[in-house]
């Protein structure tokens, strides 16, 4: 079960006012929505949750993943200077496989001296920089680790500076890990994601900067990959080389240990605030998030059924029950995580620059909050799910599953109504 604090702590301030007036006539959205129109104590304490979420994670609580012993980034900075893990030592190589018949005219390599260093980087950030709104989610996880606002070069940029000439068709690259083959943590894309983007979505990049600031030793420093759409086994960590190679095969860590690393992330939506117990009469706020992947999002539903009701064998994802709407929330008036004023750096593939509002919304690749309120609840023992519905009409976990490519289980919770 998911841990709601665990997310609920992360996104702060959504436009409390809004909520506020949810039960007020002319809210444009909700004033003709039976779940918003409860006044008083009702809509207080449902504003009251709204208030506590953030919508961007400070990075301290995102939750990173760091394979290895000693995990890379409690090495001491000493060590990590040795290693090339501050700005000022990092290097990137970008070779050809030594084992395949890759053409590459220039590589970068520490043995030639030419391989990129963080200055170089910079260099090509003048031109090139791009931030992006995403989450991060693990395949396995049952909540994403984290929202954040990533910024770096897109990848093709550097592999061209190698410049490929012939058979190449996978980009290997790997992160420090001790230079312990036992602890290499690696992964790969397909060189045609690399050198083009679908149109409207975001190019790979090196990723330097999280929320607007330099990453942290724990978040991947100096520099790590960023693989938009994908699960966080793509974005590896303490970036140090990249192999241009005419293997068919992906090299993946997580393939390895039976994931289909391919999988783009999936919509699905999970619970962050649901009180365990409450007393008859009380209103129940309830608030959630949801994890918008490929497919989009369309709505948010809850299903509330008493506890251990008999459930049917023939229908596994509960598409007969008694499913209710929630309310997905607007975009934030602040941010969170520290941004100056609560307001994004310039994103001109998300958001309007001149007015700094998204051009769409909810964002594919990114988090919405949703919220709703029961009321009226007799007192005994309940469950309490929910789901989403895509911006395909298909409702979780459908289309996709399959566990092994990205958790989207319906999440249960339980509810107690005391008399």
């Amino acid at each position: 079960m998911t841990d709601p604090k665990q997310v609920a702590d992360q996104h702060a301030v959504v436009t409390r006012r809004y909520f506020l007036q949810a039960g007020a006539a002319g809210v444009v959205g909700l004033s003709a929505a039976p779940l918003w129109a409860s006044k008083g104590e009702a809509a207080s304490a449902l504003a009251d949750e709204i208030a506590k979420l953030e919508y961007l994670t400070p990075e301290e609580s995102f939750k990173f993943y760091g394979r290895g012993k000693p995990r890379p980034h409690t090495l001491p900075p000493e060590k990590l200077r040795e290693v090339g893990l501050a700005r000022d030592t990092w290097q990137l190589e970008v070779v050809a496989d030594p084992e395949s018949d890759s053409k590459v005219e220039n590589p970068l390599s520490k043995e030639l001296g030419n391989a990129l260093d963080f200055e170089g980087l910079m260099g090509l950030a003048e031109k090139h920089a791009v931030r992006f709104l995403h989450v991060m989610s693990c395949t396995n996880g049952k909540s994403p680790c984290g929202m954040g606002l990533w910024e770096g070069v897109p990848l093709r940029e550097v592999i061209w500076k190698a410049k490929p000439a012939s058979n190449v068709r996978r980009v290997f690259y790997y992160g420090y890990h001790n230079d312990d083959p036992e602890q290499r943590f690696q992964s790969s894309l397909p060189i045609g994601r690399v050198l083009e983007d679908p149109p409207g979505e975001h190019p790979v990049i090196l990723c330097y900067k999280l929320n607007d600031r330099w990453l942290s030793p724990k978040a991947g420093a100096p520099v790590r990959m960023m693989v938009p759409d994908a699960y966080g086994n793509k974005s590896v960590k303490w970036l140090q080389r990249i192999v241009l190679t005419n293997s068919f095969q992906a090299n993946d860590t997580y393939a390895g240990w039976n994931n289909d690393t391919a999988s783009h992330i999936k919509t699905c939506a999970r619970f962050l605030h649901v009180p365990a117990e409450v007393k008859s009469g009380q209103p129940i706020p309830i608030t959630g998030v949801a994890q918008v992947g490929m497919s989009g999002l369309d709505k948010v539903q809850i299903w509330l059924s008493p506890e251990n009701a008999p459930l049917p064998s023939d229908d596994p994802h509960f598409t007969r029950a008694e499913w209710r709407g929630a309310d997905v929330l607007p975009p934030p008036d602040d941010w969170g995580a520290g941004l100056a004023d609560g307001k994004l750096p310039p994103t001109p593939r998300q958001v309007d620059p001149a007015t700094g509002t998204p051009h769409t919304w909810p964002l594919r690749g990114t988090i919405a909050h949703w919220a709703t309120l029961l009321e009226n609840v007799p007192p005994g023992r309940y469950d309490l799910r929910c789901r989403t519905i895509d911006a395909n009409g298909a409702a979780q976990p459908m289309p996709r599953p399959f566990a092994k490519s990205g958790h989207n289980a319906i999440q249960k919770m339980s509810l107690v109504v005391k008399a």
